[in-house]
């Protein structure tokens, strides 16, 4: 007899960033994150928040993979949360309906979320503002999914281009989201003062009137 798969398959978390390292990409631009990843690293475009004043934060991803028109992955996804996480869930791409709307961002945030990120959309902006959990998405849909499965919840999964794994540094703000993936995190939060560096130097000569930049010259 062939037993039924169960609905949502769930991976074990071995691994996560500790709170230095969270600490150390907190607040930092993600133009900042990508420039110290060496140029690459966030989500497509279309990815922006859906409440422009709630956009910053970072934390450890928490992969999801609802599939497209169903979110019982994101549900089961809540069971799982640690505090500091961010729920990234795709949809494969899906926009004919919203993946998690404001009660479901409301018990993520209750269970310690930071953020929830998509590939898909969302529904209830009012009380997605009212929730205050930063939520990332393609779009608004006031479209309900299934709630049935399959789908998984800790396992590798590829959103808006970028492949993310549970474990990653997650960082968002108005500009967009940015993965920054595990093995690479000392390497870039050591690149960050460079960074910074460059980038406050460049700009006080922009601010002191500098027309042309120095790579024009060379």
């Amino acid at each position: 007899m062939i037993e039924d798969a169960p609905k949502v398959r769930v991976a074990p978390r071995p691994r996560r960033p500790h709170a230095e390292q969270l600490a150390a990409l907190q607040d930092v631009p993600t133009g900042f994150v990508v420039d110290a990843l060496g140029g690459a690293g966030a989500l497509d475009y279309r990815i922006k928040p859906v409440v422009p004043e709630q956009a910053a934060f970072c934390g450890a991803a928490l992969t999801c993979d609802a599939g497209p028109a169903d979110n019982l992955a994101v549900f089961a996804a809540l069971e799982h949360l640690q505090p500091g996480d961010v729920i990234v869930a795709t949809t494969s791409g899906h926009t004919g309906c919203a993946v998690a709307g404001d009660l479901l961002l409301g018990m993520a945030r209750n269970g310690g979320a930071v953020a929830f990120v998509t590939d898909g959309c969302v529904r209830d902006v009012p009380g997605i503002r009212g929730a205050g959990l930063p939520c990332f998405a393609v779009g608004v849909t006031p479209n309900s999914p299934a709630r049935e499965g399959p789908g998984t919840v800790g396992f590798p999964i590829v959103v808006a281009g970028v492949a993310v794994a549970a474990g990653d540094i997650v960082v968002g703000d108005q500009d967009g989201v940015v993965v920054v993936p595990f093995d690479r995190i000392d390497e870039v939060v050591g690149r960050l003062d460079k960074v910074r560096a460059a980038e406050a130097a460049l700009d006080a000569k922009v601010k002191a009137g500098m027309r042309l930049p120095p790579f024009l010259k060379r």
